[in-house]
């Protein structure tokens, strides 16, 4: 299996929902009384879950290591996940790959100083591709606590603290073998916090009550490698619950857990989360099949279309009934939503594991050398706005909230490999 493949699922890997398409649950439905703003990020890929800024943001196109860069924290340890920014805090999780400890940071969204560090687990962080990270997951925030989802001792846990760092609850999912790693997130739906464990001692989807830690559902799942996170998406007419992977599409009643509908149709490692037009939603996959797919999600298991494309690690986007995407040949693509129909392919260089994010009209891919391209989103052809160079690896997904980007990324520093935080800002 190529190395680079997973580190990958290791990866990454919000917004009063001003989006045209149907996207995601309603706030309410969501949240639990947590209303979400265009200036904060509260969970992966953002409010409407789908990796889309609010339209009315305006960040930096053009910045570098002296251009339009407002603060900058270091971070100690290592970790892929993404940032969580709720408030005037800053949330992300880290690991020590010596001592095996896995924490949560907390940094001050308008100076970057560290606020509080809390240990979730003092030793048996997981780790296994040298690619990967012990804190790939992204946290959760619902304004009054935060969810973290971590690899250890065997087992994989999620855990809920307060916004002061203090902890609530720690629940073990289940039993967890390390294949290449771990990368899935937390999501919430109204009272609860929804997590999962895929991996080849076979895990679980679960449900538990945000605010006691309590399990109000489980629903196994095959004895199969996978890093994609449970999605909640408004498809078809209802929220449905979308997990990808273990060569299954599987959709759960949130609330329940029940079954709505399961069909084949996906590989068997998936990395990305799925997005939705409203009425299919589109699976990719690297292993052991490359494959964009869009499938319908009422229930009749029809898979509208499928390409033969690589888009492994790095989350689709998508804008005006277009599909966009990053290959894992260093490659930005285009293709028309209901169809599958390629409109363009382009070469960017270079190697991707981030995530894409869109602000109204434009796209921001980021590849593992620093490297972030920003270009229009658009099926006429791959237009480039800027090209900028920060760090000198990143796998973690930018957030961008209140006109400001949030980018975690590593340098090499005395000959020492070197966290920071950058608040890219004009």
């Amino acid at each position: 299996m190529n190395s680079r493949l997973i580190m990958l699922g290791l990866l990454s890997l919000c917004c009063n929902f001003p989006f045209s398409q149907i996207t995601a649950a309603e706030p309410s439905q969501v949240n639990d009384g947590f209303t979400t703003n265009s200036n904060d990020w509260p969970w992966w890929r953002g409010a409407n879950r789908m990796g889309a800024a609010a339209a009315d943001q305006s960040p930096p196109l053009v910045w570098g290591k002296s251009k339009n860069i407002a603060w900058e924290a270091s971070i100690p340890g290592r970790g892929h996940g993404s940032m969580t920014v709720v408030g005037d805090s800053i949330y992300l999780a880290t690991a020590d790959e010596k001592s095996g400890s896995q924490s949560v940071l907390c940094f001050d969204r308008a100076t970057g100083k560290p606020k509080w560090t809390t240990q979730v687990h003092a030793k048996g962080g997981m780790l296994k591709n040298t690619k990967a990270s012990a804190a790939s997951s992204t946290l959760a925030c619902d304004g009054q606590r935060l969810f973290v989802t971590f690899p250890n001792s065997k087992g994989l846990y999620v855990t809920a603290l307060d916004l002061a760092g203090k902890q609530l609850w720690q629940k073990k999912v289940s039993d967890y073998v390390v294949h290449q790693g771990y990368g899935a997130s937390p999501c919430l739906y109204q009272s609860l916090v929804i997590v999962s464990s895929d991996n080849k001692s076979g895990g679980a989807v679960a449900a538990y009550q945000r605010k006691t830690g309590e399990l109000v559902w489980k629903h196994n799942r095959p004895k199969k490698p996978n890093y994609s996170s449970p999605t909640i998406l408004h498809v078809a007419g209802k929220d449905q619950l979308i997990m990808i992977g273990c060569d299954l599409v599987t959709s759960l009643h949130p609330l329940t857990g029940k079954v709505l509908w399961e069909t084949e149709g996906s590989t068997t490692e998936c990395v990305i989360s799925t997005v939705t037009d409203g009425q299919l939603i589109y699976t990719s996959g690297g292993y052991p099949k490359n494959h964009v797919a869009g499938m319908r999600a009422d229930g009749s298991g029809e898979l509208a279309w499928e390409i033969k494309s690589r888009v492994y690690v790095p989350s689709l986007l998508i804008q005006d009934g277009y599909l966009y995407g990053l290959l894992d040949a260093g490659m930005a693509a285009c293709w028309k939503a209901d169809t599958g129909e390629e409109m363009w392919k382009s070469r960017l260089g270079g190697t991707f594991t981030a995530s894409p994010v869109s602000v109204g009209d434009l796209l921001f891919a980021t590849n593992e050398a620093g490297e972030t391209f920003v270009f229009d989103a658009t099926p006429k052809g791959y237009n480039e706005i800027a090209k900028n160079q920060l760090g000198s690896e990143v796998y973690s997904t930018m957030v961008i909230c209140g006109d400001r980007i949030y980018y975690r990324a590593a340098n090499e520093v005395d000959g020492k490999r070197v966290e920071t935080l950058y608040c890219i800002a004009k």
